[in-house]
């Protein structure tokens, strides 16, 4: 085990910064201890796998224990995991609800895995699906293909590193469809793990050029790319276009009424090069969309 402390100089909301790394409750790289006095999380790194412990100090000190073979590569980005490269002092609000919730929500920040392949694999697994759907067969995916989390005896039972491309390419075909994917994500994911090592690129090159970097791939498009740069590298201008909810609620919380892609990007226009920090601040203020229809039910790929 080795440990790091570090005291950020800002307002830290560690489990709102970290909160989007999270894949559902169940998640298996993902766990946190009492009221979230502490989260564990695991991932892959280029020295191997990790287990991080984080919590925090009554004076503001993060503590960080980590284990495994990549436990130095992930505690050096500790800054950056939790947001020490953001500029949300930058931001400028052009709406009174976003300017409630920035005040409301200071310590929220863009933190960066500095890791593509971990936030690659979930994300194309949410494409066109439920969340249910997406989280049920990100858990499955762990738990039967990848490696139990290195740790000490204390640590939560049931962590799994996230699977390395290698073991994502060895998946049999039939047990893509038993863990309810279907065919052109399997073959997105599929394509990607042939190219990993390249794709982390993307993290040096950053902002538009990354997510250029991300979209050349077959079946990575802006959506995906968008939701992969918002957590590998903290940009806070990758807005997920052609999410099914997100112009909805962004267009009735800030004009009063429904948005397609083309709408909500003139009206985030103001906001750039932060539309996204716009776009969170909109999911934070706590708004609710007029219901109108039927939720979106779930499929199961498996019984198909």
């Amino acid at each position: 085990m080795i440990e790091r402390e570090w005291r950020p100089d800002f307002r830290l909301d560690i489990p709102g910064v970290l909160g989007p790394l999270r894949r559902g409750r169940g998640d298996p790289s993902w766990r946190t201890e009492g009221e979230g006095a502490a989260i564990w999380r695991t991932s892959t790194t280029p020295d191997g796998p990790a287990t991080v412990r984080l919590s925090r100090r009554t004076d503001g000190t993060v503590v960080a224990k980590g284990w495994g073979p990549g436990a130095t590569w992930e505690l050096d980005g500790l800054p950056a995991l939790l947001g020490a490269d953001d500029r949300p002092d930058e931001f400028v609000a052009h709406h009174p609800l976003i300017a409630d919730a920035a005040r409301r929500r200071p310590g929220m920040r863009f933190g960066a895995t500095r890791r593509v392949w971990d936030q690659l694999v979930p994300a194309v697994l949410e494409q066109k699906v439920t969340g249910t759907e997406a989280r049920r067969s990100w858990r499955e995916l762990c738990r039967r293909f990848a490696d139990p989390a290195p740790g000490p005896a204390e640590m939560p039972r049931g962590m799994r590193i996230p699977p390395t491309p290698a073991q994502i390419r060895s998946i049999p075909d039939w047990e893509w469809h038993r863990a309810g994917v279907d065919s052109a994500r399997r073959r997105a994911i599929l394509g990607a793990a042939a190219v990993a090592h390249r794709l982390e690129a993307a993290v040096e090159l950053g902002g538009e050029e990354g997510r250029i970097l991300l979209r050349r791939l077959p079946g990575i498009g802006v959506w995906t790319a968008a939701e992969v740069a918002q957590r590998a590298w903290g940009d806070p201008d990758a807005v997920s276009f052609g999410d099914f909810h997100i112009p909805t609620v962004v267009g009735w919380a800030l004009v009063g009424r429904p948005l397609d892609d083309a709408g909500m990007l003139e009206v985030l226009e103001p906001y750039r090069p932060q539309r996204q920090r716009a776009v969170r601040y909109v999911e934070l203020s706590g708004f609710r969309r007029p219901r109108f229809g039927p939720r979106f039910s779930p499929r199961d790929f498996r019984a198909l």
